[in-house]
This record gives structure tokens, sequence and C-alpha cells, in this order.
């Protein structure tokens, strides 16, 4: 007999009710604080390669969203592919600059 095999009754896994729904279409983002771009020197360009050999960005095929948490004192030009208002206002505010990608 095969593993699993119940005596003719219905298979526990099919006895048991499915749970949940993984939408394949979903998108995986790397999220950064306006706080962890502070420790790039002023007037840097930051783009997908530089946030990653900084460590900020773990896998090469991310996505990138920059989002509003702490403070930043010097312009910075920022390429993204999402960014939140408030990162956003933060960084204009400096004289920076966010590039959506």
């Amino acid at each position: 007999m095969r593993p699993g095999f119940e005596g003719g009754q219905m298979p526990l896994q099919r006895r048991l009710p499915k749970r949940g729904f993984t939408n394949i279409f979903k998108k995986q983002y790397a999220l950064i604080q306006v706080g962890d771009l502070e420790k790039f020197s002023p007037d840097t360009q930051l783009d997908l390669e530089v946030l990653r050999n900084a460590g900020l960005v773990k896998r090469t095929k991310k996505l990138v969203k920059l989002l509003g948490g702490g403070e930043i004192t010097h312009p910075l030009t920022v390429k993204v592919n999402k960014a939140s208002r408030s990162a956003k206002e933060k960084i204009k505010a400096v004289g920076g600059s966010v590039e959506i990608v």
C-alpha cells in the first residue's frame, strides 16, 4: 500500500479545509528609511547598485521603497522604485530630489 492510504476513506489532506490565499503577482519591496541615508555624503546619487553595496538592500532583484522614518540633514538624489509622500517631502525640504525609476 502507498503511504497515506486510509483504507478507502477520504484522505486527511482532502478532509481538511483549504485556508488562505497566496498572490503570485505580489511585488516584494526592500524597505529603506530616510534616516538610513544620513550616512552618505552630501550630493550623492543613490541608486540600487549604491544601496546594495552599502548593505541596505540584501537581494539583487528586489524593488526598493523609500519610507519617511528618521531625519536627513543634507541633500541627496535618490533613484528608487517607490517612495512615500513623507519621504519625498523630507528629502526635498533639504534640497535633494527623489526620482521614481
